[in-house]
């Protein structure tokens, strides 16, 4: 089917009925456009947050399944509002949960992964003149239970959907007129890009920008989905992510800063084969992702890993941590909060020499200790005091001047 277009409408853009409406107008305004439109929403406002405090005030360690049972709902009752708002205004529309559509994910409860997805429902909707409405974030596993993808799910379900239904275009609107150089809350002359790589999307997504969920960064990379991220209140061009080479010559392209870290430290394990293997892959194995990994010197046939985790996965960590710990016979486990992540990403880096340099040399001019770093071709990222991260952005976004991009 041709001439799709695929829109996410994240929690701010629909977190009263008010603003529900106003994006019942801008959906019905496309249609009318002759576009068939298929919308992705995600709860309202600080539904999913309220939800999980419930879920806590019920017991400090939810059941994950049944936790995935309850955030579904928020989703649910914002597609349902919008559905209702566009037919009060005349157009056909129809709402859909994951399982209506046929959304399947893995069965790793909370943060799943979208493994297929059924096109039928959607294309004979549309094909009856239908704008469709489906829940963002949420899927079914193989047992037809619930699953949720993860903060930022629903990004995820709208770049797949694009994806699957080979859609013209794939629109992530949001509460910020596009992808800036820097959070604007902490660096106020930060500057909206009109384009950025995928794959400087998906490093500074993976950093701690907030703009973009980092699964659907890479799933518009793999599969080439036309991406822009643009504001919902109003009409202004947004950022396109492309998979074009950037000739404007510029070496930084932003700077991130992620506060939802913990470092965690495994001392004194056998400096041998697979004992890191042992490690990471009972991690991952609970969809726990890690970054910044760091092996110390070898000493009398001893060593010690550091890395960071997200704060909301400590708890599962140290059960991991503990059990597989406990089989190497290590020396001891440590995580250590009130640290974030700072980070340059650019994809001019690769061909400047000095960068890195240039990082280091701001961050000493603030007085700040660096505990871990780690490179790639286009990032550096420095794990410093969490109560200096934002002195830190600010440095360096006018280091690199950023604000003249």
């Amino acid at each position: 089917m041709d001439n799709i277009t695929v829109q996410k409408y994240g929690g701010t853009s629909v977190a009263t009925t008010e603003r529900i409406m106003s994006v019942a107008n801008r959906i019905i305004g496309l249609k009318r456009q002759g576009k068939n439109i298929v919308v992705v929403v995600s709860a309202m406002g600080d539904t999913t947050d309220d939800l999980t405090d419930l879920a806590h005030q019920i017991t400090p360690d939810p059941p994950s399944r049944e936790l995935d049972m309850l955030l579904a709902t928020g989703e649910q009752v914002s597609i349902a509002l919008l559905a209702m708002a566009i037919k009060s205004l005349g157009q056909d529309v129809i709402s859909l949960t994951a399982s209506q559509v046929g959304i399947y994910t893995d069965n790793i409860h909370t943060r799943a992964r979208i493994t297929d997805i059924k096109t039928e429902r959607i294309i004979k909707e549309l094909e009856e003149g239908r704008i469709v409405i489906v829940a963002g974030f949420q899927g079914i596993d193989e047992y037809n239970d619930v699953t949720t993808l993860g903060r930022g799910g629903s990004d995820t379900t709208t770049v797949a959907l694009a994806s699957v239904l080979q859609a013209d275009m794939c629109e992530i609107l949001t509460d910020v007129d596009g992808v800036y150089t820097a959070d604007p809350r902490i660096v106020s002359n930060a500057a909206k890009l009109d384009n950025i790589t995928y794959e400087e999307m998906l490093e500074l997504a993976t950093l701690g920008a907030k703009v973009l969920h980092p699964r659907s960064v890479e799933l518009a990379w793999q599969y080439g989905v036309p991406l822009m991220v643009r504001s919902s209140f109003n009409e202004s061009e947004g950022t396109v992510v492309t998979n074009m080479d950037l000739e404007n010559g510029r070496v930084v392209s932003g700077v991130a800063c992620d506060k939802d870290v913990t470092k965690a430290s495994v001392y004194g394990i056998p400096s041998k084969a697979g004992t890191a293997y042992k490690i990471f892959s009972r991690l991952s194995e609970s969809g726990i992702d890690v970054d910044m990994i760091v092996q110390n010197m070898t000493r009398e046939g001893k060593t010690d890993i550091s890395f960071t985790i997200a704060k909301e996965d400590l708890s599962e960590a140290g059960s991991i941590l503990k059990a597989v710990g406990g089989q190497l016979d290590c020396e001891g486990i440590e995580f250590e909060n009130g640290l974030a992540k700072v980070s340059i990403v650019g994809a001019g880096m690769i061909n400047h020499p000095g960068v890195a340099a240039k990082m280091f040399e701001a961050l000493y001019g603030l007085g700040i200790n660096i505990e871990l770093i780690t490179t790639s071709d286009i990032k550096v990222s420095c794990l410093v005091a969490e109560d200096m991260a934002e002195a830190a952005v600010t440095k360096l976004h006018g280091v690199f001047d950023l604000q003249n991009i």
